[in-house]
């Protein structure tokens, strides 16, 4: 193994910062004339017949709010453009909250969704921690919004889908929106100091946790209106873009990263013994994630889905399960000191520098398939920079603080 992937390497720390500049050089080309966000193509160009949707617009001005705090050209101007788009043409002022998107014609997407309000919430934040024009404006709107409408407190949980009006609510229940939830909570407990949703992303974490122990730590992703795990949904499509069948280990990745970040935030040293159940728990979803779907075929990565026995089941690689697979790891191996998640580390490095950089374009290849060779049949392109760019800071930022504040507070 190459000492530069070592985690605490100065060989390593250099590597991801030139990772973290090249990522934020190449999202430059994101914004609309309204300030929605392209989808952005291999090489950075926008893509302007796909729709302008609301979550990447969201994350780009989650990085480039990160990138003004870095002191990266040209952030502030636009972290600023995707905030007017979030005020302006993302924003429905007849019925309220955000579109999905909006077509190449400027037709509003059909439903609101949990999830990207969940990421309009991790922009303004992140926005109001780099002074961007607008953010705390749109941090109001949008907890409003969430509160009113997604939230569930007698569940613990938030729904997921609206129809476009707010008039009427799927039935469907979903857990990738209740992760980015927790995300967006502890952000805005970090940013602002409001406790109490710190407090509800520990309501989350726990019916999580439960689902998870119960199914050997492969987290049920769907469920129905009465919060009914549903094993089978979408058995026929199996490489749905948002709502995949089986377990997805990336999120069981995740999961383990923002579980740890909470209890760590959430207990004191006098509640030690409380904070250790959970980050044991995190340890629990980690190794179950990486032991079904990481070199489980017979070639590096780590499979999309697996079934319920952990079997893969889409073998496709997809760049944000390794990009959390590096924060994990990095974040495991900070709270626990154990040398296996720090060499569990220094492998995704490896993997990220031989099959997943794009040393030509720029960027992270989103999708290749199980023999990595690029496959476009999920992720064509290159949507947005969140979760690579995040994996160039996190390992090296507090565990126990959302990333945007982290940076902040790192440069004062």
């Amino acid at each position: 193994m190459e000492n530069r992937f070592i985690i605490d390497n100065v060989e390593n720390k250099e590597y991801m910062k030139l990772l973290c500049d090249e990522l934020l050089a190449f999202g430059h080309q994101f914004p609309s004339p309204g300030g929605a966000s392209y989808y952005l193509w291999d090489d950075g160009t926008p893509k302007k017949d796909r729709p302008r949707e609301t979550w990447i617009t969201c994350r780009m001005v989650h990085v480039y709010s990160i990138g003004k705090m870095l002191g990266h050209e040209g952030s502030e101007e636009l972290a600023k453009a995707g905030i007017k788009g979030l005020l302006g043409e993302l924003h429905d002022t007849k019925s309220g909250g955000w579109y999905a998107g909006l077509t190449k014609d400027n037709t509003p997407l059909a439903n609101k969704q949990c999830y990207a309000h969940a990421f309009v919430i991790l922009a303004a934040t992140s926005g109001v921690l780099a002074g961007i024009e607008g953010a705390g404006e749109l941090l109001d709107m949008a907890l409003k919004t969430y509160d009113d409408k997604f939230w569930d407190d007698e569940e613990g949980l938030a729904v997921d889908t609206y129809d476009t009006d707010f008039e009427t609510l799927d039935d469907y229940r979903g857990l990738n929106a209740n992760m980015h939830t927790v995300e967006a909570f502890l952000a805005v407990a970090d940013a602002v100091g409001d406790e109490k949703y710190r407090v509800r992303a520990g309501r989350i974490i726990d019916r999580v946790i439960e689902w998870a122990k119960n199914n050997s730590w492969r987290i049920p992703e769907h469920f129905t209106k009465d919060w009914t795990a549903d094993l089978d949904c979408n058995k026929d499509k199996p490489a749905d873009q948002f709502k995949p069948y089986g377990a997805t280990p990336g999120h069981g990745i995740e999961w383990g990263r923002l579980i740890t970040q909470w209890a760590m935030s959430a207990f004191k040293d006098s509640e030690g013994n409380v904070r250790q159940r959970y980050i044991d728990a995190a340890k629990n979803l980690y190794t179950r994630a990486i032991e079904d779907a990481w070199n489980s075929d017979g070639a590096k990565g780590i499979a999309y889905t697996t079934d319920w026995e952990g079997k893969p089941e889409v073998h496709d690689r997809m760049h944000w399960t390794l990009a959390e697979a590096i924060n994990t790891s990095a974040v495991l191996y900070r709270v626990t000191a154990d040398k296996k998640f720090a060499d569990d580390y220094a492998e995704f490095m490896e993997y990220l520098e031989d099959k997943v950089h794009d040393k030509v374009n720029g960027s992270w290849f989103h999708q290749l398939d199980r023999n990595n060779e690029l496959l476009t049949t999920v992720w064509p392109g290159k949507s947005d920079i969140y979760h690579a760019l995040q994996a160039t800071l996190i390992p090296y930022s507090k565990v126990d603080t959302s990333i945007a504040k982290a940076v902040k507070d790192m440069q004062n």
